[in-house]
């Protein structure tokens, strides 16, 4: 049986009239006569008693007509979802965001901009290391990433579309005797304890931090770890070492904290929206396209 089956018998029996339902479907009558018998024949049954002058359903024809209707409907309905989801209206964005995106402007922008272009897309967004991210785009478990990164290299067969360049700031007790400073260089803190993200974390910070430490002439000492920012900033105010961090962090207000901005060169971190190199759903093509504005 197909669709085409169920559109002549539709057309037949709303018609009442093979004549009117062949100039309808654009077909010869005595085809469509033939099409209509050759369904009864497939379904056993039969769809129309016929008189000399006139037809009529029979109960099992009103039944298969009410399900023919039904078919065809769902059949046009699936057409069309499928071409809103090749044209990127329909579907599923994953994305993936570092913890300090929430902090900055682009995520409201770019999520109440993409809602009102594409309503129907559904957007499952999840909170992710850095490297987890490059993993995930990799094996095709997200969409769209936002990373952070040093602006210097990222894993190949990502692409990166640089956002905002975010300074890295010294975060350290209000009590320190260079807290008053108005900024400070990472030579200043090599006799300091850090708090600082575990090596099992997916950050390229810890990473960045001790290049920045290196480049300063001392390997920096880690008094606590912490996986995560905001744990970090409330370590460091209960006096047990000092953290760098993203500068959206320094609206965490807790007392007994100060956030100095860093002078050494190179003292910051990119956030990007890392996609595939390859991608080519719409989908994620338009919430790319829509991040350009954003770009700054």
């Amino acid at each position: 049986m197909e669709l085409r089956h169920l559109r002549y018998f539709v057309a037949v029996a709303e018609e009442m009239n093979f004549t009117r339902a062949a100039e309808r479907l654009h077909i010869g009558q005595p085809p469509l006569s033939q099409q209509i018998q050759a369904l009864e024949a497939e379904l056993g049954v039969q769809l129309f008693s016929r008189g000399k002058r006139k037809i009529a359903l029979t109960d099992a024809g009103a039944l298969f007509l009410t399900r023919a209707r039904a078919i065809l409907a769902a059949a046009v309905a699936a057409g069309e979802e499928a071409r809103r989801v090749a044209q990127g209206e329909e579907g599923e964005l994953r994305i993936g965001f570092t913890s300090t995106l929430p902090l900055t402007p682009i995520l409201p922008a770019i999520v109440q901009d993409y809602r009102r272009l594409s309503p129907k897309v559904r957007l499952h967004l999840r909170e992710m290391y850095t490297a987890d991210q490059f993993d995930g785009l990799l094996r095709d478990k997200l969409d769209v990433g936002f990373v952070r990164y040093d602006g210097r290299g990222h894993p190949a067969g990502l692409r990166l579309q640089a956002l905002r360049r975010d300074p890295l700031l010294l975060v350290m007790p209000a009590s320190h005797p260079l807290a008053g400073l108005p900024a400070i260089s990472l030579a200043q803190c090599r006799d300091e304890g850090f708090v600082a993200y575990p090596d099992s974390a997916g950050t390229g910070l810890k990473d960045n931090v001790r290049l920045l430490c290196a480049r300063a002439g001392f390997v920096p000492r880690v008094a606590q770890e912490a996986g995560e920012a905001i744990t970090q900033i409330g370590l460091v105010a209960a006096g047990l070492g000092v953290a760098i961090l993203p500068a959206p962090l320094d609206c965490v207000r807790i007392a007994g904290v100060r956030y100095l901005p860093l002078l050494d060169e190179d003292a910051f971190l990119v956030m990007a929206a890392a996609t595939r190199e390859d991608e080519q759903s719409p989908r994620v093509l338009r919430f790319i396209d829509g991040l350009a504005a954003l770009a700054g």
